[in-house]
């Protein structure tokens, strides 16, 4: 247990970050921008980092515990102390730090959120949970929003697309994600670089025939720790996330498309894949974003051309020669990665979904005519939402008469479920993120 000014510093880091999350829907990277989390001790950056990810799992169960133990909310200005008794809760129940460390931390980080005032309530609110403790528990317990930690709209729309899984999803949205790497095979393969894992001690507990550069750790290590990572022999980036280079399969010399390439992984597996032997151009809206591309394939030692432009408008960037492969990793709802972004479940909202599925529709038919007849385009979201997902490959294979489904199963590994057009893998099944995954072929015009 750290001191009682260390722990109340890093608890209120925690809380701030979280207000910015729940209160002023920005993610929390901003906020822990705004908590100063850098200024923290090195040692207790990864606690109070720990503490808000947790947190924002369990902060829906948490509110309504609150709910029930205060006699009136807290007043807006002071909703960071409500985070910061959230963030108690989530200790007191999920961790085995002595409860008088946790109550006495917590009424000590009041005075860091600039709240002295509210130090009485905050004890008296989480010394009376502990009295009430199962009672409370049980009682909220008995929501699926409260039990889960999703807002009420996401689990109804859950419950339609996966009536079978919903509960499932949620649970595996709730779990700590496990660290995938990718194998650079332009430097070595898969089988001599897990060796070199296993020599530094590390564990790998999965390693599917379907992604042949991934390989899963038991436990998460810092990036400097990963053998050659820094020499380029490996990435860090989710099973699922690897599969779009496999299924989109570009060979050496072709021209390929991007079209969402930030912050990289997908470009790069698809130039390792090839040898660097693409005409690869990555795009994508955000130069700042793309500074990411920039440094992941310096450091792999890859090419590619990178451009700033708008999917949407390619009038404006494309030189008017067609692709051989194009890659429309979407913009979407991220509801396959709340397990990494515990912070989407907050940060998305019900009336988005359409927008969403209008923007996707939309890329979809402004890129396509830069294919070449007899290409292939995939289409790719880190969603579960059909509305985003199948719903918007079938508008526009029905729409396009050039365009054709191809059948993908044989690419996939067995936890695939495969839907009308397309496929999706489910968050947690095999170890892997949400992704979903529909290809397309052009015919000539």
């Amino acid at each position: 247990m750290k001191d009682s000014a260390e722990g109340a510093r890093a608890r209120a880091v925690a809380a701030i970050a979280l207000h910015a999350v729940i209160e002023d829907g920005r993610n929390l990277d901003d906020g822990f921008a705004e908590a100063e989390l850098s200024e923290l001790p090195a040692r207790d950056r990864s606690f109070a980092k720990a503490l808000a990810f947790g947190t924002l799992r369990l902060h829906l169960r948490n509110a309504a515990i609150l709910s029930r133990l205060l006699d009136k909310p807290l007043r807006r200005k002071d909703a960071v102390v409500t985070m910061l008794m959230s963030v108690a809760l989530f200790e007191l129940t999920e961790t085995d730090a002595p409860d008088y460390a946790v109550v006495s931390a917590a009424v000590d980080a009041t005075r860091s959120v600039r709240r002295p005032a509210l130090r009485k309530l905050v004890n008296a609110i989480l010394r009376r949970f502990q009295r009430e403790r199962d009672e409370l528990l049980n009682a909220v317990g008995a929501a699926d929003e409260a039990r889960h930690g999703y807002p009420a709209w996401l689990l109804d729309r859950l419950r339609s697309d996966w009536p079978d899984d919903w509960e499932a999803i949620a649970v595996a949205g709730n779990q700590q994600a496990p660290l995938w790497l990718r194998v650079n095979t332009c430097r070595t393969d898969r089988d001599a670089y897990r060796e070199q894992l296993e020599a530094a001690g590390m564990t790998v507990t999965h390693a599917p025939a379907t992604m042949p550069a991934a390989v899963c750790l038991e436990q998460a290590v810092s990036v400097s720790d990963l053998p050659g990572f820094a020499a380029g022999d490996c990435s860090v980036q989710d099973a699922a996330s690897q599969l779009a280079a496999e299924i989109l399969d570009a060979q050496p010399g072709m021209r390929v498309l991007d079209a969402c390439a930030a912050p990289g992984g997908k470009t790069t597996h698809m130039l390792e894949r090839a040898e660097n032997d693409l005409q690869l151009v990555a795009l994508d809206s955000s130069e700042r974003r793309l500074e990411r591309v920039r440094e992941n394939l310096q450091r792999l030692q890859l090419n590619a051309d990178v451009i700033c432009g708008d999917a949407l408008n390619p009038g404006v960037w494309a030189d008017g020669r067609r692709f051989d492969r194009i890659l429309v990793d979407a913009p979407c709802s991220a509801t396959g990665v709340i397990r990494r972004h515990p912070d989407i479940r907050f940060l998305r909202r019900d009336d988005d979904i359409p927008s969403l599925h209008d923007v996707q529709l939309s890329m979809l038919n402004a890129l396509w005519p830069l294919l070449q007849p007899g290409g292939r385009l995939l289409y790719v979201t880190c969603s579960l939402l059909a509305t985003e997902n199948e719903s918007v490959t079938a508008e526009f294979l029905n729409a396009q008469p050039t365009a054709s489904h191809v059948d993908i199963t044989p690419l996939l590994p067995g936890t695939a479920v495969h839907r009308a057009y397309g496929a999706q893998l489910l968050p947690g099944s095999g170890a892997t993120d949400g992704f979903y995954y529909a290809l397309m072929e052009r015919s000539a015009d």
